[in-house]
């Protein structure tokens, strides 16, 4: 039996530009569709994990609260897994710091998974290659397997466990990557948590909405047509199909049974001021996960000139609006 250790590590959110929205498989979390993300530098979860040399149960701190309830299976469970493949049974010790607004549609969970899938098994002792590990964050969260990489990234949906797995898209990385040209304006409007849990927006949504199996069945050709700017190193193609798809996530959402409409007030006007910036020459895109928040895929060297004119025409209707500027981030980085 190893040696109880300890780990830490940063993993970094990441936003789907082509969705992951849908499971095949709960258990597996084998998701419908294959999804496309940028890894982001400014939103990032730092987890420690630390097996105990005594007897007792997992103990986990986010943010220097106890998590209880639902959260705490979720992390035993992916800990679970890494005790069985390293021969371990000590209980862990858990102390997670986030940067990303939790459960408020910001990809929290993404970061948080993919930084305690990587802490977790430095500290047990495995030596995991980045699509192991990719696979072991995919089993607390889908989008987790993205934010084991950074700048573009590709999640095959697979039909398996081997076979569901994240890797980086080949963006012309000669004289910098495509990753590198693009930034998102994060218009946080409301950081508190959403009262129906993406999971469950998932399941009505597939189970009872007559728009979902039409939105799936187009998926394959918006991520295809995704990669194809990608590698044209064309942002305008990419910004709009992002958008479309969505927008056509959402459509699936709110003609569900019963609807869910994450979008506020303040969503849709953010989404309008959107294309009023586009309309007036910016490079702007929105794109929304399951929750009230807007992100606008932009140009690098545009990002700060359109926040300051995103904020200065939502600030007086949106008075508790935030923004952050993010640029692509790095992939997982683990220190033992």
């Amino acid at each position: 039996m190893r040696r109880p250790g300890a780990a830490t590590a940063t993993a970094h959110a990441n936003i789907a530009l082509i969705k992951y929205w849908g499971k095949a498989d709960h258990a597996l979390i084998l998701p419908r569709t294959s999804s496309l993300s940028l890894t982001l530098d400014e939103l990032y979860t730092t987890t420690t994990v630390r097996f105990l040399d005594a007897p007792g149960d997992d103990r986990v701190t986010l943010d220097g609260e106890p998590v209880t309830g639902r959260p705490l299976q979720r992390i035993t469970a992916l800990l679970d897994l890494v005790r069985e493949r390293a021969g371990l049974r000590a209980p862990a010790e858990v102390t997670s710091l986030n940067t990303v607004p939790t459960a408020a549609g910001l990809a929290s969970s993404a970061s948080g998974f993919a930084a305690l899938a990587g802490a977790a098994a430095a500290a047990s002792g495995l030596d995991l290659s980045p699509r192991e590990l990719s696979r072991l964050a995919r089993r607390g969260s889908g989008s987790a397997s993205r934010s084991i990489f950074g700048g573009l990234a590709i999640w095959h949906a697979g039909t398996d466990d081997a076979s569901s797995y994240a890797e980086p898209v080949h963006d012309g990385a000669e004289g910098g990557g495509f990753a590198d040209e693009l930034a998102l304006v994060v218009l946080v409007l409301d950081a508190g948590r959403k009262t129906v849990s993406s999971r469950e927006a998932m399941r009505l949504s597939v189970e009872t909405s007559p728009a979902y199996e039409p939105w799936v069945a187009g998926h394959a050709g918006q991520l295809a047509e995704a990669l194809d700017a990608i590698a044209h190193r064309d942002l305008a193609r990419l910004g709009e199909v992002a958008e479309a798809n969505a927008l056509g996530m959402h459509a699936t959402m709110r003609a569900a049974t019963p609807s869910v409409d994450y979008l506020t007030e303040a969503s849709h006007a953010a989404l309008r001021a959107v294309a009023d910036a586009r309309a007036s020459g910016f490079p702007a895109w929105a794109t929304m996960d399951a929750g009230p928040n807007v992100k606008v895929l932009t140009s690098a060297d545009r990002a700060d000139a359109l926040e300051r004119w995103l904020r200065q025409r939502l600030e007086p209707s949106v008075p508790q609006l935030r923004t952050i500027v993010t640029h692509a981030g790095p992939g997982l980085q683990v220190t033992r």
